[in-house]
């Protein structure tokens, strides 16, 4: 059985198993307490702003034009014209909509009916992109989301005026 230190001793002069259990008790606690105040940090895999750019790219383009004003080559046809994307956040009182926008892309079922996919011209997006998915933070909740969805909306709220 090992002895108990003398009050006073210095803790080097401690036996080394009473440093390993002190060091635990004191450092995991610490450890913790420390990373529950590290900011959230963006996962490894997460999209950027190139991948949601390609995206657009290839998809919206045609409707929303090259400057996402609203502008393509197929909208004057349209009814109703396509949105000005730079203006989400503005619209929404400088605060960028992620999750109605994410909804309104990936095709909402329960959105408001006036606004459905079923009533509106734009294509849902969503049903096959299924299996690639990455966490995004919407609203303070990590969601699994298409890694082609998440990407085209960091690169929608880059793009805000």
């Amino acid at each position: 059985m090992a002895k108990t230190p003398a009050k006073g001793k210095h803790p080097r002069d401690l036996p080394e198993d009473h440093m390993m259990k002190t060091t635990i008790a004191l450092g995991v606690p610490l450890f913790l307490g420390l990373a529950a105040c590290m900011p959230a940090q963006t996962p490894p895999d997460a999209p950027d702003g190139a991948e949601g750019a390609a995206f657009f790219a290839d998809n919206c383009v045609q409707c929303h034009g090259l400057n996402a004003q609203g502008a393509g080559a197929a909208a004057k046809g349209l009814r109703p014209q396509p949105r000005d994307l730079t203006l989400l956040a503005r619209d929404n009182g400088g605060r960028f909509p992620q999750t109605k926008t994410l909804a309104y892309i990936y095709g909402d079922p329960a959105g408001d009916a006036t606004d459905s996919h079923l009533q509106r011209v734009m294509p849902q997006f969503g049903e096959g992109m299924a299996l690639d998915l990455v966490p995004v933070d919407l609203d303070g909740q990590l969601t699994p989301t298409p890694r082609a969805l998440a990407g085209l909306l960091v690169y929608l709220e880059s793009i805000q005026r």
